[in-house]
C-alpha cells in the first residue's frame, strides 16, 4: 500500500490517530482475489490486489494495488484470441528470416511484443 513496501507499527498507529482526528477511517479488505474495472470497450483486471477502503466524511474511497492487465469487455482470458497485425508479422519475419507462420506463432507467444518475438526466433 505504501511506496517502498513497509511502514513501522509506530508510524501506522500515529497515522491512524491523525486520520481519526480528521474524521477519516481506513480498513483493509481481506481475501480479495480480483478487481475488474469495466470501461466502454474493455476491462482492466487487477489480480493479486490489496484493497483498502477509506471513509472520509461519509464518502468511501477505494485504493487498489496489484498486477493489472487489459482485456476486451465481456471476455475472459480463455476467450481472447490475440489478433496480430500483418505488418508486425512481416517485420518479425524480415528481421529473423523465419516464415510468416513461425513469426505469427512467436508474436502470439509473446503477447504481441515485437522485441520479445524477434529475440525468441533469433
Amino acid at each position: 500500500m505504501f511506496p517502498g513496501g513497509k511502514i513501522s507499527p509506530k508510524q501506522l498507529k500515529q497515522m491512524e490517530r491523525t486520520m481519526k482526528k480528521m474524521g477519516m477511517n481506513m480498513k483493509e479488505l481481506d481475501d480479495v482475489e480480483e478487481v475488474i474495472i469495466v470501461l466502454k470497450d474493455k476491462e482492466i483486471v487487477i489480480s493479486n490486489p490489496e484493497v483498502s477502503i477509506m471513509n472520509a466524511m461519509g464518502q468511501e474511497t477505494y485504493q487498489i494495488v496489484g498486477d493489472s492487465s487489459e482485456r476486451l469487455k465481456g471476455s475472459t482470458d480463455e476467450d481472447v484470441e490475440l489478433e496480430i497485425d500483418d505488418n508486425d508479422i512481416e517485420l518479425v519475419a524480415s528481421q529473423t528470416g523465419k516464415s510468416r507462420k513461425e513469426s505469427e506463432k512467436a508474436l502470439k507467444e509473446a503477447n504481441g511484443d515485437l522485441a520479445e518475438a524477434i529475440m525468441k526466433l533469433s
